[in-house]
């Protein structure tokens, strides 16, 4: 909440539209670094931090761009790489939750055809999620027992419930859009002027 009053302080002060944009884009990234280094300090971290860290970006992309919010989600990868102790959460986020949002916003907006656009989504996903967990079975050394329920050895059932739960969070964005846009939005910038 104080970080709305210094922005809302800020954007009724003297301060130039570009020096306005800046420190948004830094809070921005501030906050999702922080959420990146608590991975390791809350249970369900490795899974759920980078998701919410990366999620905050729908603000940028919404005020901004697409680029704004590309450079804060290379700004919190590199930070993040080197501050966060939860090194499988970090790949997480570089893999797939950091650009997501960026990602679903020009789907969305460049391709008109709708099935085209959750093809590519569900492609990007799957990509990520293969490529997340080769890295981190053979690079950061994560044992297969990690993968294992039972006694058995089950990325491929991992992999299909990570496409239901996907589908939720592509939902879940969608609507924390909505309520940005709608509820927080206004609040910061008013009528709109950036």
């Amino acid at each position: 909440m104080q970080l709305l009053q210094i922005l809302l302080i800020m954007k009724k002060s003297s301060v130039n539209k570009k020096t306005f944009k800046i420190a948004y884009c830094a809070i921005i990234a501030a906050i999702s670094t922080v959420l990146m280094i608590i991975t390791s300090f809350i249970p369900i971290g490795t899974y759920a931090l980078p998701i919410f860290a990366g999620a905050i970006f729908v603000s940028v992309v919404v005020e901004y761009d697409c680029k704004w919010a590309f450079a804060v989600y290379v700004v919190v990868s590199v930070l993040s790489a080197f501050l966060a102790t939860d090194k499988e959460a970090v790949v997480f986020f570089i893999a797939l939750f950091g650009y997501y949002p960026i990602l679903k916003n020009i789907f969305e907006n460049k391709i008109k055809n709708k099935v085209l656009v959750w093809v590519l989504k569900f492609a990007v996903f799957n990509a990520a999620a293969i490529a997340a967990f080769f890295f981190t079975t053979f690079v950061l050394g994560i044992s297969a027992e990690e993968y294992t329920v039972f006694g058995m050895y089950v990325p491929y059932i991992f992999l299909i419930l990570g496409n239901i739960i996907f589908l939720f969070y592509d939902k879940a964005i969608t609507i924390m859009v909505v309520f940005y846009v709608k509820i927080i939005s206004p609040k910061i910038f008013g009528n709109g002027k950036k």
